[in-house]
C-alpha cells in the first residue's frame, strides 16, 4: 500500500523545474503529484510519477541527484472532518505526520492527501481498520488512471 515519492534538490532559481520536467517528458514520465518546499537557495522537490524507477535512472543519468522514498496515499470522505479524522488515527496510534500535501487524479476528482510519517505500515494498517481507503500503488502508477 506504500507509494514511491521521488525528491530532488533543486536551485531556486528562474527555468529549474521547467528543466526537471523536460527531461521527464521526453522519457514519456507522467507526474501523477507535486510539491515544492523552498527556502532561497534551493527547493526541495517531491513528486510522485507513473513510472518511479525509471524515472530515478533517467534523472541520475542527466546528472540529478534523486531520492525515493515511501509515502502513503489516501483518499478522505468528501465531507466535513474528513481530514481531521485521518489525523486523529494517527495521533491516536502514536503516528507523526512528517508533512503532506495533496493531488487528484483525472477520473476520480477526488483528492488524495499524500502522508509521510514515521510509522508507515502500521500507519497503513490502522487508517484501513478505521475505514480509511488507502490508494494503492497500482492504481498511482497506472496509465489508465488518466
Amino acid at each position: 500500500m506504500l507509494i514511491k515519492q521521488i525528491s530532488i534538490f533543486i536551485p531556486n532559481k528562474k527555468g529549474s523545474l521547467s528543466q526537471l520536467t523536460d527531461i521527464l517528458i521526453a522519457h514519456g514520465i507522467d507526474i501523477r503529484a507535486i510539491a515544492v518546499f523552498d527556502t532561497t537557495e534551493f527547493g526541495i522537490l517531491r513528486i510522485v510519477v507513473d513510472d518511479p524507477d525509471r524515472a530515478v535512472e533517467i534523472l541520475n543519468k542527466e546528472g540529478i541527484v534523486a531520492k525515493v522514498s515511501k509515502v502513503i496515499a489516501v483518499e478522505p470522505e468528501d465531507k466535513p472532518g474528513s481530514l481531521n479524522q485521518i489525523f486523529s488515527i494517527l495521533r491516536d496510534s502514536d503516528i507523526n505526520i512528517e508533512y503532506i500535501y495533496s493531488f487528484i487524479m483525472r477520473k476520480k476528482e477526488m483528492p488524495y492527501i499524500v502522508l509521510k510519517v514515521d510509522h508507515q505500515e502500521k500507519a497503513v494498517e490502522e487508517l484501513t481498520a478505521n475505514g480509511i481507503n488507502v490508494i494503492n500503488k497500482e492504481e498511482i502508477y497506472a496509465k489508465e488512471s488518466l
